[in-house]
């Protein structure tokens, strides 16, 4: 069995979102899905997200999409990486923070893990960002 994780913050979730995750899900067997613990989201975004993750968790599982869905890890972001052991992990077209090395670390970590990175899908429609300034 091929496992695959990918990460987000998901908080308006979009087309996007699901094309990532429905890309993610391809790559292997069993999709592992990570969301974004509120402290992250407001360390990367310089803001906090509009519903807290227990509500964004709750709300990918509900989707189906994935296998498992699950929040984060407070402090060591590759953590989650070590206990679940993906054989791929996926990164979107735009997420740099904690990504751009996670080959090299996740080796030192003694982890062999394939690092995609997914396309975008739309990115000038479907971007939290854009939709978000839309609404308002």
């Amino acid at each position: 069995m091929k496992k695959v994780m990918c990460f987000g913050t998901f908080d308006l979730f979009h087309r996007g979102h699901e094309f990532y995750l429905r890309e993610a899900g391809k790559l292997g067997d069993y999709l592992v899905v990570v969301v974004a613990l509120d402290e992250t989201v407001r360390a990367v975004k310089g803001r906090p997200a509009e519903n807290d993750q227990e509500t964004r968790l709750r709300n990918l599982q509900k989707l189906g999409l994935a296998d498992k869905v699950m929040l984060g890890n407070p402090g060591d972001k590759f953590k989650v990486v070590e206990s679940e052991k993906p054989d791929v992990l996926c990164f979107g077209y735009d997420q740099k923070p904690f990504t751009e090395n996670a080959g090299p670390l996740l080796e030192e970590r003694g982890l062999k893990v394939k690092i995609v990175r997914l396309k975008a899908h739309h990115p000038d429609v479907y971007k939290s960002s854009l939709l978000r300034k839309s609404r308002n």
